[in-house]
């Protein structure tokens, strides 16, 4: 097909459907819905996805944490079963590892206790304020970047003291005119002293990402401490050349320490940033497929309305075909302005739909406040998709249109 042919066919073809409205707008409406479905659930995960594994990567360079749970599970509760089963590791444990780990640059450890009020002279919060129990090791490893003061030291742990270091959220909710460091807060009424406060690092879900507390492990553990609660371990590497080796070397020493027999599988995690984000890509994907393939039944479902509507407008257009081929049109003429007619069809309910997803999906990065995101390889497939169904539905009526007899075809009424 040359370009003039091309044209014509594209002219005549949306002269078709502009003169038929409530028909194609019908017909258009099932492509519509389909790649509506399908933008609108990859632009919502894309969003999500995109925060989620921003949130995941919080973890230094080269640094992998050692839990008794895993940090993302996606199984049924026979696996809950399984890390409920499993021992503890314990405070000591994670100082018996540290002294142990030659190769790690660092190893800390912090526990998440439950949420809680926070009150200073100057406001108070919600029940709401995640409290951590860290050392030192834990804050290059999570990340934690100390804009004004001090981390928690190794002294602090030591003695149990009773100081703390807040996230930047939290500081501007409860010291709201003036500096923190220095300052009283009080958790379940008891006072601790503001040491130092973290850099923001952003929102997570629209929550803020910063309304936690840290104060040193030890003091948490004696005060909120629960048998059933575990500490999670972050070791960081020297680099990313003996990254791999540092992570042999620390699943061998907490093998020792927790007695597995050689040949069972490990009783304890280790994941890192990487780990995480490729187990909930796995996940999404799965997600992804699924609706791909939900969408694709409406899309089949929408061509054979299509097809119908087509065959429809060959009889309808009898007239007028045998008319194009008596003043000297071709088959190939015919074949290409029925389905340039139903390609058109499924392009224009495809742009409708792209545009009605995107706007449908970033709904839910509004209300999340998170950063709204265009996912044009999805938008681009679905067009594709469009195209793909207009051809394939749009053959067969237009085989018919074009092998229509033309002398019969002008005695048609």
């Amino acid at each position: 097909m040359n370009k003039g042919e091309f044209q014509e066919s594209f002219a005549m073809a949306m002269d078709s459907i502009v003169a038929h409205k409530l028909r194609s707008i019908l017909t258009l409406l099932g492509v519509l819905v389909g790649v509506f479905s399908i933008v609108v659930v990859m632009t919502a995960m894309r969003v999500l996805q995109n925060n989620i594994e921003s949130e995941l990567a919080q973890m230094g360079s080269h640094t992998f944490a050692i839990s008794k749970n895993p940090a993302v599970y996606f199984g049924g509760p026979d696996g809950y079963e399984k890390f409920w089963r499993r021992k503890n590791i314990t405070y000591v444990d994670a100082e018996r590892l540290r002294e142990r780990a030659t190769m790690a640059k660092s190893v800390g450890s912090h526990v998440d206790f439950w949420p809680m009020e926070v009150i200073s002279k100057w406001g108070r919060t919600p029940p709401n304020v995640e409290l951590i129990g860290a050392n030192t090791g834990a804050f290059p490893a999570r990340n934690w970047n100390v804009e004004e003061g001090r981390a928690i030291s190794e002294s602090d742990v030591a003695r149990n003291a009773d100081v703390c270091v807040l996230g930047a959220d939290l500081v501007k909710t409860i010291f709201p005119f003036g500096n923190a460091l220095g300052e009283k807060i009080k958790l379940q009424g008891i006072n601790y002293t503001v040491i130092g406060v973290l850099e923001k690092r952003g929102a997570t879900l629209g929550s803020a990402a910063e309304n936690f507390a840290i104060i040193p492990i030890t003091t948490g553990l004696s005060r909120y401490g629960r048998s059933w609660q575990s500490v999670s371990v972050l070791v960081q590497a020297e680099n990313q050349a003996v990254y791999d080796d540092t992570v042999e070397q620390v699943r061998g020493i907490m093998r020792v320490m927790r007695k597995v027999p050689p040949g069972k599988e490990d009783d304890f995690e280790i994941f890192s940033n990487d780990s995480m984000i490729a187990q909930f890509q796995s996940f999404t994907q799965t997600v992804r497929i699924g609706i791909a393939v939900i969408s694709s039944i409406a899309l089949v479902a929408a061509g054979i309305g299509i097809m119908n509507i087509m065959l429809v407008s060959v009889t309808e257009r009898t007239k007028e075909i045998g008319i194009r081929r008596a003043i000297g049109a071709k088959k190939r003429n015919i074949m290409s302005q029925f389905i340039m007619e139903a390609v058109m069809l499924c392009q224009v309910g495809g742009i409708i739909g792209v545009i009605l997803g995107i706007a449908g999906g970033n709904a839910a990065a509004f209300y999340l406040e998170l950063p709204p995101t265009i996912p044009f390889d999805w938008a681009a497939l679905g067009l594709l998709i469009c195209s793909i169904v207009g051809v394939v539905f749009g053959v067969y009526p237009a085989f018919k249109a074009a092998n229509l007899d033309p002398i019969e075809s002008l005695r048609y009424e």
